[in-house]
């Protein structure tokens, strides 16, 4: 069975490059009907935090990337690694390693000096004498000294890497805990780890891995090392571009799958679609049409894909997503229409839904005053009439649904001889009180007759004021 993980370090947020990189593994194992693992590498016992843990499960729960197994913790399986480090003394693959920081810095000083790539020497590697006094060793792999290590990478190809250009990495530090090179191997051979698809930043470590899985009889993984998200300026992505943690982008007002529809997109296509479900990233994803050179995060792009999916997901899942942002405008939802029904009307004006709750206050919550600009424009004397007669016409209004309310407005205006902007924006101004809203006829349905009717009245007031202090 294809198994991938997604294994990030809880030392800060979960940004736009780890989740592309958990999306890519999520879709092959969905693709083909394998099984996908989370795991935390919190073996950095310094940097890793609480924090960062919860960052990373409820990043992954709001993008809806469920894992089969996990979350797997690697400080819960130092014992294990502590039996694989053994593993490899016993065969002759590991030993202790008693130099210091200044008896390495020296040696990487001598090296650049005379020309030399900087690089532990190996002067441990075969020491049978007494160990110096006070210095805790550290462990280190014996790499093999020739041949080379190939990586049929699924996404950059053959890389060929020659033995000698690696040294004996650490695998245990001073004090004992393992390294990342080591705990990183013996969990994927563990949890029976097929494919492991993760950023090119990883490339320079994989030769050394793919020693040790050699060296402890396990079987080596597929690899695909996918290329790094830039900046839009080509440099690497920081947070002036946009490498916030992956909640930032839920607080913003994108929707989950937009996000997802973003960043699969960014490194892989199909053909020259570009907005993608959940279920046709599934169908369609493979390995061999990801790019194999960097992409560059574009914000206007992500905003323009989510406004696509704002505009066709259904109602239901727009107003869960929705619901609290609504909320956090002080606006009591149980006081106006369904969610899902506001949600519907405002989708076609929306590009996150941040704006799309901005415009659906007026349904929930009542205002004091009109918006300045288009209280002048429309809620002039002329408008009175008008107002007057549509009010008349509105309150004998039955079956307040959009038909006869868009029927009292045609009347009102066919009475008058006057256009349908003559009545229509200054009701407009008067139940929303601002010059943008959806089809004034859906939305006066939604707002209800009682707010309707009471709105159109303080609109007249106003107007009645404007009269009296020009």
């Amino acid at each position: 069975m294809i198994r991938t993980r997604f294994a990030p370090s809880p030392t800060g947020y979960l940004h736009i490059g780890g989740v592309r990189t958990a999306l890519y593994s999520w879709l092959y194992a969905k693709k083909l009907g394998g099984e996908f693992i989370l795991r935390i590498e919190d073996t950095d016992l310094e940097r890793s935090t609480e924090e960062s843990v919860n960052a990373i499960l409820e990043g992954m729960s709001w993008l809806g990337l469920e894992y089969d197994q996990g979350p797997i913790y690697q400080t819960h399986r130092f014992d294990r690694y502590k039996e694989v480090i053994q593993q490899l003394f016993d065969k002759g693959l590991a030993y202790y390693c008693y130099a210091t920081p200044e008896e390495l810095d020296e040696m990487r000083d001598q090296q650049r000096a005379a020309g030399e790539k900087p690089r532990y020497d190996g002067r441990y590697r075969n020491f049978d004498g007494e160990p110096p006094v006070g210095i805790a060793p550290v462990i280190r792999f014996k790499n093999p000294v020739d041949g080379d290590v190939v990586i049929e990478d699924m996404v950059k190809g053959r890389v060929v890497i020659s033995n000698t250009e690696l040294d004996d990495l650490i695998i245990a530090r001073s004090d004992g805990t393992p390294t990342y090179n080591l705990t990183v191997v013996v969990d994927d051979w563990d949890m029976g780890v097929t494919h492991i698809i993760r950023g090119d930043d990883h490339l320079n470590n994989t030769p050394r891995q793919i020693n040790l899985y050699e060296a402890i009889g396990a079987e080596v993984p597929k690899f695909a090392h996918i290329p790094m998200v830039l900046g839009e300026d080509g440099s690497r992505l920081s947070k002036r571009h946009g490498a916030v943690s992956v909640l930032q982008y839920k607080e913003q007002g994108f929707l989950p799958e937009a996000l997802l529809n973003y960043l699969v997109r960014l490194g892989w296509s199909h053909g020259d679609q570009e907005v993608f479900s959940i279920d046709e990233m599934v169908k369609h994803f493979d390995l061999d049409n990801v790019n194999s050179s960097p992409s560059a995060f574009d914000m206007t792009k992500l905003t323009w894909i989510n406004e696509q999916h704002i505009k066709s997901a259904s109602a239901q899942h727009l107003a869960t997503h929705l619901s609290p942002f609504v909320a956090e405008l002080g606006c009591d939802l149980s006081q106006g229409p369904q969610l899902d029904e506001v949600a519907n009307l405002l989708r076609e004006r929306a590009k996150t839904l941040v704006e799309m709750a901005e415009g659906a206050v007026y349904f929930f919550k009542d205002f004091e005053s009109f918006e300045a600009g288009a209280a002048k424009k429309h809620l002039r004397p002329v408008a009175e009439e008008p107002l007057t007669l549509l009010l008349a016409k509105l309150e004998s209004v039955e079956d307040w649904k959009s038909k006869p309310i868009h029927t009292a407005i045609n009347d009102t205006a066919t009475e008058l001889e006057v256009g349908m902007g003559k009545i229509g924006m200054p009701l407009r101004v008067a139940i929303t009180g601002g010059g943008q809203s959806p089809a004034i006829d859906e939305t006066a349905e939604l707002i209800g007759k009682p707010r309707c009717i009471a709105r159109i009245k303080m609109a007249l007031e106003f107007i009645e004021e404007r009269k009296a202090n020009s």
